[in-house]
């Protein structure tokens, strides 16, 4: 029973950031019931449901949203709950009739939640995108990648992902706020504001003229020898985040390196001959022998492991940061709590595969069901 428990969120389903919230939500607790289409979108394939991880711990009922009797059901269930979430652009909800004004006239504290790449207003508000176009106005994407090359997509870590991050951490401070005003409202979360608010500390590393706009000359994008990952006898790597001094100093005797040939760590003038240096001592063993050399040591040097091995780790195996849940091999819920321990109890659903349970659960009666099924509103897999 994890801490949310009692806190009840209408997802309408969608891709990214949307369902990520509505995961991190559903794992520590929250009852999350995701409105999913009635059809996969044109173009899109239904791929075996039990593998979306993130789609995890929550029931799917699935309705067509162009049949006014499905709007009133999904009414009913926005009424009885405390936050929603949506991910269309501007204007699309109101145009479904259920957007925050509708909304909230039938359920007045209803935390609202809407999830876009530029936010609700804007010059680009209307624009498509995707994470690595929203990050790359904030100079994000500008500050990753090597020394004269390009700028490197990290993913979809921060735009998607942080951004259903921060709506997360915005539905959960509107849901507390309005236990004590009794009052909902919308909570505007947009991808561009999130990877600017993550960019806090380098924004203040520009200020102070510390941080250089040439990727790979800086002390955390590749530029330092003492943060960088470098290649092992066989082929694979090895990361180095040896920050502090003594932490370098150790790094570079359990390397086989002389202190003696050690430069000042902060002179950036050296720090190209410096990584060539690391990189030549590195090359000469594979990455699970340097793994054992580094065992135990303090030195900050980890193995960089793909995303089969990385369960089979000691450390991640011993905290089972990562669970086989159903079949499936995906992270653990986190954070931890001492007394409300957060557990995994449903595996992602299939497209519509609890519509009538959760209708009977919601208050709907028989007959009721019975109507929006032959109505076309909602479909029951």
């Amino acid at each position: 029973m994890g801490p949310l428990q009692g806190i009840r969120i209408v997802e309408f389903a969608g891709l990214g950031p949307g369902p990520f919230c509505a995961m991190l939500l559903s794992d520590l607790g929250a009852e999350v019931i995701r409105i999913d289409r009635q059809q996969a979108l044109a173009g899109r394939v239904d791929h075996d449901p039990r593998s979306q991880v993130m789609n995890r711990g929550r029931r799917s009922i699935a309705v067509d949203l162009k049949n006014p009797d499905a709007c009133v059901a999904v009414l009913r269930l926005i009424n009885q709950s405390d936050a929603l979430i949506e991910g269309y652009r501007p204007g699309v909800m109101e145009r479904l009739g259920l957007g925050p004004e509708t909304c909230m006239a039938g359920n007045p504290r209803l935390i609202y939640g809407r999830m876009t790449g530029w936010g609700q207003d804007g010059p680009l508000a209307m624009a498509p995108g995707h994470d690595i176009n929203y990050i790359a106005l904030t100079g994000t994407l500008n500050a990753i990648g090597r020394r004269d090359g390009p700028p490197t997509p990290p993913l979809n870590l921060v735009g998607d992902f942080g951004g259903g991050a921060y709506l997360a951490m915005g539905l959960l401070a509107a849901i507390l706020e309005a236990r004590t005003s009794g009052k909902g409202q919308i909570v505007d979360t947009a991808m561009v504001d999130a990877a600017a608010s993550m960019m806090a500390y380098f924004f203040g590393f520009s200020a102070s003229g510390y941080w250089s706009d040439e990727r790979g000359s800086n002390y955390l994008d590749s530029g330092s020898p003492f943060y960088d990952t470098y290649e092992t006898s066989d082929g694979k790597w090895i990361a180095i985040g040896s920050v502090e001094a003594k932490f370098w100093e150790q790094t570079w005797q359990l390397l086989g390196l002389d202190l003696a040939d050690m430069p000042p760590q902060h002179d950036r003038g050296n720090w190209q001959d410096t990584k060539a240096k690391v990189a030549a001592a590195v090359k000469q063993k594979s990455r699970d022998e340097w793994t054992r050399i580094f065992d135990g040591q303090e030195a900050c040097v980890a193995p960089v492991l793909s995303i089969p091995e990385s369960a089979s780790h000691p450390h991640i195996a011993a905290r089972q940061t990562v669970v086989n849940f159903e079949g499936i091999e995906q992270p653990a819920p986190a954070p931890r709590f001492s007394r409300t321990s957060a557990e995994l109890d449903l595996p992602p659903p299939a497209r519509g595969e609890h519509s009538e349970a959760i209708l009977r659960d919601w208050g709907f009666d028989a007959a009721e069901i019975s109507a929006l099924k032959e109505s076309g509103a909602v479909m029951q897999a």
